[in-house]
């Protein structure tokens, strides 16, 4: 989403168990990148010419609305890059990214597309990434209280350290719920599947994965059942509403190409239409937040503005990861076939009983596959495809054939699914390998799985944009495979398209046999 894709833990807390912490040091102390793959990013040119950032913008407001309706229309975000890459022979060069006129000023940027260029985003010595969170234009604050949230400050500012300890103190003080919680909302939605797919011989799983994941995230950090509460069963469609209202201008709703083009892609949708249901969360959260609130007070934080902050982690950051991964990933295993699914039932329900029958982080930590299986679907599909960062001085940016020069203020973009499946870094890149991060070898890989703002072997601290949930991400991406495998022997899906991801219908599920 020019999301930062979900809430996840530092390394530095104590969410994982010493197991798991020891398995991210293994990892950290044994990469290296071998000889046979690129230089790193950090890497000192090695006879790369420096060449001229090829492209260019067209004409002011002509050219903007040319390039936003070859990326919505005329060629669709996969051939809008290819075509460029074709064209210029180079995995870096200058387009306008949507929106455009009349939402941002400056729609012009410099693309990043390999595995190489790529990391620049992440440098905050070299980029700022102020008020950049969904690229070339800001949604209203009203839609976040008046309130610049977390996403949307540099490491330079001082709230943002504030912010983010603020979220890892979430994640941390609730992680004893995780678990149960997590079992509890997603045996429900595998019961409604159950329930649907007698019914009418298919089930819709986004429907019930959003109520689930819903559910979820506010039991296990707020301690509450929404069902129980003012939102009741509505809080997944408020938040979809109250996310359309910031991410419109970037999305294609599949309405007619006119009507898009006059309302979401040309103007900001007005808050006031939305401000009822918006107020019914921020209710919610201020209700089931109160120690969290009094923590933000003690340190200088508003209650408000902490609300409106836990809000946007919960709703748009963690809901709205699970939202789009969930989906991506049941797809990706659904159509990889049974021969997987039976792999990774044996593997998931042999770990299981070898720990006395518990679902436990060391339990998890021994399904190697399982693990494998959740990285490679952030890799080939991650949540958030696209990062944005403004250079803090001139800077030389490397790709894989060469060497740029990008000026201090210059917009820097990269579309992340070109970047992770580059094929100067993965072996057949654009192919789904379930077992691509198993061993040493595959450990070594995970430097370039980077959905998190940050390379997979790094964690998230306050003093740099890696997004604070990355580990939490990974854990209920594992619990999910977990809870389905020990259910089911395998499944089968029907796949189609959601503005926001992959649109999963389920055809057949398949009790567990053995």
């Amino acid at each position: 989403m020019a999301l930062s894709s979900s809430l996840a833990l530092p390394s530095s807390l104590p969410l994982l168990s010493s197991s798991n912490t020891s398995f991210r040091r293994r990892i950290s102390a044994t990469v290296t990148i071998p000889q046979q793959q690129p230089p790193t990013e950090s890497s000192k040119p090695i006879n790369l010419p420096i060449k001229k950032i090829p492209g260019d913008y067209g004409l002011p407001i002509i050219g903007p609305i040319n390039d936003r309706q070859d990326y919505f229309y005329n060629q669709g975000k996969e051939d809008f890059f290819k075509s460029r890459v074709q064209k210029y022979k180079s995995t870096v060069f200058r387009v306008n990214m949507p929106p455009g006129p009349f939402i941002s000023s400056n729609p012009n940027v410099v693309v990043l597309l390999d595995g190489k260029s790529f990391p620049t985003l992440f440098d905050v010595s070299k980029v700022e990434k102020k008020d950049l969170f969904t690229g070339t234009f800001s949604p209203s604050l009203e839609l976040t209280g008046g309130y610049r949230v977390l996403s949307y400050l540099d490491p330079s500012e001082p709230t943002h350290e504030l912010l983010k300890k603020l979220m890892f103190k979430l994640v941390s003080s609730t992680r004893h719920r995780v678990i149960p919680e997590f079992r509890s909302s997603f045996s429900e939605l595998f019961d409604e599947l159950e329930n649907e797919l007698a019914t009418n011989g298919k089930a819709k799983f986004n429907d019930a994965n959003d109520q689930a994941s819903f559910n979820f995230l506010s039991r296990a950090w707020y301690g509450v059942n929404p069902a129980d509460s003012e939102l009741g069963l509505n809080g997944p469609s408020i938040i979809s509403k109250w996310v359309l209202f910031q991410l419109g201008p970037i999305l294609t709703l599949g309405l007619p190409k006119f009507i898009e083009e006059s309302t979401i892609h040309t103007f900001r949708l007005p808050f006031s239409l939305i401000k009822k249901d918006y107020q019914k969360l921020y209710n919610f959260f201020y209700q089931n937040s109160t120690t969290l609130l009094q923590e933000a007070s003690e340190v200088g934080i508003s209650r408000d503005e902490a609300c409106h902050n836990l809000i946007f982690t919960t709703c748009f950051n963690s809901f709205g990861g699970m939202k789009i991964f969930f989906p991506n990933m049941v797809k990706q295993i659904g159509r990889a076939g049974v021969n997987l699914h039976r792999r990774l039932a044996e593997e998931i329900r042999t770990a299981v009983r070898s720990n006395g029958g518990e679902i436990t982080m060391s339990a998890m930590e021994e399904m190697t596959l399982m693990k494998s299986v959740v990285y490679e679907s952030l890799r080939i599909e991650p949540p958030v495809s696209s990062q944005y960062g403004r250079a803090k001085k001139d800077i030389i940016i490397e790709s894989h054939d060469a060497a740029f020069e990008v000026k201090k203020g210059e917009m820097l973009f990269g579309f992340q699914p070109f970047a992770t499946k580059d094929p100067k870094i993965f072996e057949r890149a654009d192919e789904f390998v379930p077992d691509r991060f198993v061993g040493e070898e595959g450990e070594k890989l995970l430097k370039y799985v980077v959905w998190s703002n940050g390379p997979e072997n790094e964690s998230p601290t306050v003093k740099n944009k890696q997004c604070a949930g990355k580990d939490f991400v990974v854990l209920v991406s594992r619990l999910l495979l977990v809870e389905l495998f020990l259910r089911y022997d395998s499944f089968e899906i029907d796949v189609g398209t959601s503005p926001l991801g992959a649109k999963v219908t389920v055809t057949s599920l398949k009790r567990a046999t053995f």
